[in-house]
């Protein structure tokens, strides 16, 4: 982790950025603090020479009115942004509907102004979610969430449980049947298997963040009973916006996938837990990335045998995140 000290200032951040770009530093690797002045080459709007660094004018002009902003967090979003217009989508500006963008135009929104217009059900999370939220807040608004069609049936959002200030964040898939009735994260039959392997593990729950990547409980109602439905794609992407806010404010050190679906939306499509669990990677949300297998895998074990290899691995897993 790098902390970057910079006048506060649009031409002292663009300096500092400029050179880490140039050493390719992620954000998440990166905190910012404003203090002496960084001497760094600075960054260059098109057209610029073949070693520059090439972004578009209009993110430019965005990041100097954006650095007279008040937020502590300018810097971090502003360098969040570039990162992604350098190495992911050069077009990201023009996706209103973003998380990063929209927290990019919140800063430049007047102090008591409104930053929302409409949220129309089906349309995604990303108008019901408030900019610069806390925790809190983001749990109050995500209760009225209409984004994606689970809501009609589910009984209500189960939203993330932990600290903003938790070094760790677990991401599982969607809540169960005992999560949508109790309204709280990891509290059924799989949250009983996952409280004993962090116990195992050394790790207290209390000092973690644990949330789903889906905010409302899939299900197929068989007579009494109502049956567990892995999310689609586009349910996933419609919930996103919620996952997103939850990252950028609490910045874990560690992230931990819980599942294929959580490692799919944090690694991609290509992810195979049986084959890729159990390793750290950097993403853009932790330094530290890790996927493995959801605690209610260990439950769907056809033997006893079955269960406890399960549980092997998956305490083998939360034992190196411990360490991490």
């Amino acid at each position: 982790m790098q902390t970057i000290e910079i006048e506060p200032t649009f031409e002292s951040w663009q300096e500092a950025a400029r050179a880490l770009l140039r050493e390719g530093v992620p954000p998440v690797q990166v905190r910012w603090r404003e203090g002496r002045e960084a001497h760094q080459p600075s960054l260059r709007a098109e057209p610029a020479p073949s070693d520059a660094v090439r972004v578009p004018r209009q993110f430019l002009e965005l990041a100097r009115q954006a650095s007279a902003a008040s937020d502590p967090a300018r810097w971090q979003i502003l360098y969040d942004t570039l990162w992604r217009l350098v190495h992911e989508n050069r077009d990201l500006l023009k996706d209103a509907r973003d998380p990063g963008v929209r927290r990019l135009q919140a800063l430049l929104t007047p102090k008591g102004a409104p930053t929302e217009t409409s949220a129309a059900p089906g349309e995604g999370a990303a108008p019901f979610v408030p900019v610069n939220a806390g925790l809190g807040e983001l749990k109050a608004a995500a209760a009225h969430c209409q984004g994606c069609d689970l809501y009609h049936h589910a009984t209500q959002t189960v939203f993330g449980r932990g600290s903003a200030e938790a070094r760790i964040v677990f991401i599982g898939e969607q809540p169960g049947d005992q999560e949508d009735l109790q309204g709280a994260p990891f509290v059924g039959p799989a949250g009983e298997v996952f409280e004993r392997a962090l116990a195992d593990a050394g790790l207290a729950r209390e000092k973690l963040y644990v949330t789903n990547a889906v905010k409302h409980f899939k299900f197929e109602q068989r007579g009494k009973r109502r049956i567990h439905q892995t999310p689609r794609a586009t349910e996933l992407n419609a919930c996103r916006p919620w996952l997103e806010a939850e990252l950028a404010l609490i910045k874990p050190d560690v992230l931990v996938c819980l599942g294929a679906t959580a490692a799919k939306a944090i690694f991609g499509d290509k992810f195979r837990i049986t084959r890729d669990r159990g390793h750290f990677a950097p993403t853009r949300w932790a330094s530290k990335t890790i996927a493995t297998y959801h605690p209610s895998a260990v439950l769907r074990g056809e033997t006893e045998a079955q269960q406890a290899e399960l549980y092997a691995m998956l305490l083998e897993d939360l034992k190196k995140v411990a360490r991490a």
